[in-house]
C-alpha cells in the first residue's frame, strides 16, 4: 500500500509573512489559526511551516536558538499546541522545519561550544589557523571555502583563538555530526516535537550535514581566492548512514512520519538512493535542477537566462522516470527561496496572469509526486517589484548586492538580477483582502506589501469560480480522486517543442492527456498528439476544445 503522503497536497506558510494577528507587522501563530478555512476550502492534507522556533532572526528564523521552545515574535508553545489541533481538527497534518546542519551562534550548545575545556568543544567545527598565518589575520582561515551568503565559511573567535565553520551566514555555526551526542541531541529534539502531535519534517539543506575530512582548499573560483563549489560539500560519505540512524531513532518510517530532504546539488540519481523505501531513509526530496535551469553559464542564480522550456520538460521528464518505479517526487516551482513562478515562468502582465498561473499549477500538478503550494502561490501572487536595495530584507540578496558592487559590478544590472530572482519575491505579506496591508496586519507590514494585492487577493479569489484559486482547488481534488494522477505512469510528448508541455500519465487502461501552452502566442495542436477524438476534458483553463490553444492554455484529457 502506498504511504499517505503519496497522495497528499501539501501547503506552505512561511509564518513571518502569512498573518499577524497582534498588529506588529509580523505574522504569527494565531494569525495562521484564524485562517485555517482558507486551507480547508483550498483542500490540503498538509501544511509546512517554515521555522517559528526561538531565533535571533539573522536569517528569519533559519538561524535557530532553542529547538524546543516558539520565538515571541511568532507565540508560544501553547499557540504551537492550539494551531496542531485546529489543523488535525480539519484533517490537516503539521510538518516542521527542521534546521539541523547549523544552529545560531546564540544556541547554548554553541556558547558552552566556544569554551577549550568544555565538553560540548566538539559539538561545532573548529579549526585554527592555516599553517604560517596569524589567527584572525587576512587569509588565515583554516580552508578557502566560501558561504553560501557569500565571504569566507569561516568565521574567527577571538576568545578561543579559533575559527569555526558556517557554509551559511557567521551566525549559523554548522554542527559536527561527525559527533554522536550531537546526532542523538537532535533525534532527541525531533521526538519531542512528534511527541507533542508534529506530522513529520522537512529538512533544511539536509545533504550537508556529512562533511568530508580532512577539510581542505577547493578550486579558487570567487573573490578573494574562496571556493564557492557547492559540490565539495554536498553528499559527503556519512550521509547515508546519518538518515538511515535518524530515520530508525525517530521511527519516520515506523511512524509513517512524512519526511523530505532539502538537497543542495542532487540528482536524480541520487534523489533514488535517498528515497527508496528499502533505504530506510527519507520520503522524498527536494531537486534544484529545475529551478536552476534559467541560470547562466556561470551557473549562479544571479546570472539570469531566459528559460528554454525543452531543457525544463527534459529535467522534469528526467526526475519523473528515474523515480518512476522507486523512490518519489517532491513537485514544486515556489517555496520561500524561489520567486513568484507566474513572474518567473509564466507572463504576469494582463490579460495572461491568470490564465499562465493556471497553466503552470496544471503541469506540476499532474506529474507523478507530491505538489506542494506556495502560500499566495494559489492566487497567482507575483514578484514584488521592488526598485532599490533598502527595499530588500533577505540576507541572501544584500550581501550578493554589497559584494558585488565593491566589486565593480554595476548596481543597475544587479538590481534587475536581485528583482527577479530575490528570495524576498515570495516573502511579501500574503494578500488576503484589498485592504491598505493586504489584511496582513494593522500595523505596518515587516515587509512591503506587492501594490497589486488590491486586484490579486484571497477575498476577490474565492468570489470568482474562474479564479487561479478554485482552479487550484479542483487540481487538488483530481489527485484525491484519481488514481491515475497519483500512480499513473509519466511520458513525455513533444520533447523539443518550445512552447508546448504535453505528456500522458497511463493507468491500466486509464490515459489523461495534458496539453499546456507555455507561450502567449495562440499554438495549433500537432496532429501527432494522442488521438483525442471522444476525449472528456477534465479541467480546462479556457472553455474551448478545438485543436489550437489559446496564450497560456492547458487541458487535461481523459482518453476515449
Amino acid at each position: 500500500m502506498a504511504p499517505w503522503w503519496q497522495s497528499a497536497v501539501v501547503y506552505q506558510i512561511y509564518p513571518r509573512s502569512f498573518a499577524d494577528s497582534d498588529g506588529d507587522g509580523v505574522g504569527d501563530l494565531r494569525g495562521i489559526a484564524a485562517h485555517l478555512d482558507h486551507l480547508s476550502a483550498l483542500g490540503v492534507d498538509v501544511v509546512w511551516l517554515s521555522p517559528v522556533y526561538r531565533s535571533p532572526m539573522d536569517d528569519n528564523g533559519y538561524d535557530i536558538s532553542d529547538y524546543t521552545d516558539i520565538d515571541p515574535l511568532f507565540g508560544t508553545l501553547a499557540d504551537i499546541d492550539a494551531l496542531i489541533e485546529g489543523l488535525h481538527t480539519r484533517g490537516i497534518k503539521l510538518v516542521m522545519d527542521l534546521v539541523v546542519n547549523h544552529t545560531s551562534d546564540e544556541h547554548a550548545w554553541f556558547a558552552d561550544s566556544r569554551d577549550l575545556s568544555s565538553p560540548m568543544r566538539d559539538w561545532y567545527i573548529w579549526r585554527p589557523a592555516r599553517d604560517g598565518h596569524e589567527p584572525g589575520s587576512p587569509g588565515a582561515e583554516p580552508t578557502n571555502a566560501g558561504s553560501f551568503f557569500s565571504g569566507p565559511g569561516w568565521q574567527f573567535d577571538p576568545a578561543s583563538g579559533q575559527y569555526y565553520l558556517h557554509l551559511f551566514s557567521p551566525k549559523q555555526p554548522d554542527l559536527n555530526w561527525e559527533n554522536p551526542a550531537v546526532r542523538h541531541a537532535v533525534y532527541d529534539m525531533m521526538r519531542w516535537w512528534v511527541d507533542r502531535g508534529v506530522d513529520g519534517f522537512r529538512m533544511d539543506v539536509i545533504n550537508l550535514i556529512s562533511k568530508t575530512y580532512p577539510l581542505a582548499d577547493g578550486p579558487a573560483n570567487g573573490p578573494g581566492g574562496l571556493c564557492y563549489d557547492p559540490s565539495i560539500v554536498v553528499e559527503g560519505p556519512r550521509l547515508h548512514e546519518f538518515l538511515r540512524e535518524m530515520n530508525r531513532e525517530v521511527g519516520l518510517s515506523e511512524k509513517e512520519l512524512f519526511s523530505v530532504g532539502e538537497m543542495i546539488m542532487v540528482d536524480a540519481a541520487t534523489a533514488r538512493s535517498h528515497t527508496d523505501p528499502a533505504a530506510g531513509e527519507l520520503g522524498m526530496v527536494f531537486t534544484f535542477e529545475h529551478v536552476s535551469i534559467d541560470n547562466g553559464p556561470t551557473g549562479m542564480k544571479w546570472d539570469v537566462v531566459p528559460l528554454h522550456l525543452p531543457a525544463l520538460k527534459a529535467n522534469l521528464a528526467e526526475w519523473q522516470d528515474e523515480m518512476a518505479d522507486v523512490g518519489w517526487n517532491s513537485l514544486y516551482f515556489e517555496n520561500h527561496d524561489q520567486p513568484r513562478s507566474v513572474s518567473r515562468f509564466g507572463d504576469d502582465s494582463e490579460p495572461f496572469r491568470v490564465a499562465s498561473a493556471k497553466t503552470l499549477a496544471t503541469t506540476l500538478h499532474l506529474l507523478k509526486g507530491t505538489p506542494y503550494v506556495y502560500q499566495g502561490q494559489e492566487l497567482g501572487m507575483t514578484n514584488a517589484g521592488f526598485t532599490s536595495i533598502e527595499q530588500y530584507n533577505d540576507l541572501e540578496s544584500t550581501r550578493f548586492f554589497a559584494e558585488a558592487v565593491a566589486g565593480g559590478g554595476d548596481p543597475a544590472q544587479l538590481l534587475a538580477a536581485i528583482a527577479f530572482k530575490s528570495r524576498d519575491n515570495a516573502r511579501t505579506p500574503m494578500q488576503w483582502d484589498a485592504s491598505p496591508n493586504a489584511g496582513f496586519t494593522t500595523g505596518t507590514p515587516w515587509l512591503a506589501v506587492t501594490p497589486n494585492h488590491a486586484e490579486i487577493n484571497a477575498v476577490a479569489a474565492i468570489a470568482d469560480p474562474d479564479s487561479v484559486f478554485h482552479h487550484y482547488r479542483r487540481l487538488i481534488a483530481l489527485r484525491h480522486d484519481l488514481e491515475v494522477v497519483r500512480q499513473g505512469r509519466f511520458a513525455l510528448l513533444l520533447p523539443e517543442d518550445e512552447r508546448l508541455f504535453c505528456y500522458t500519465r497511463t493507468l491500466g487502461d486509464e490515459v489523461l492527456l495534458v496539453v499546456a501552452n507555455w507561450s502567449s502566442e495562440p499554438v495549433a495542436l500537432p496532429s501527432d498528439l494522442p488521438d483525442r477524438s471522444g476525449a472528456e476534458v477534465l479541467l480546462g483553463t479556457h472553455d474551448s476544445t478545438g485543436d489550437e490553444l489559446a496564450g497560456w492554455e492547458s487541458r487535461i484529457y481523459r482518453l476515449a
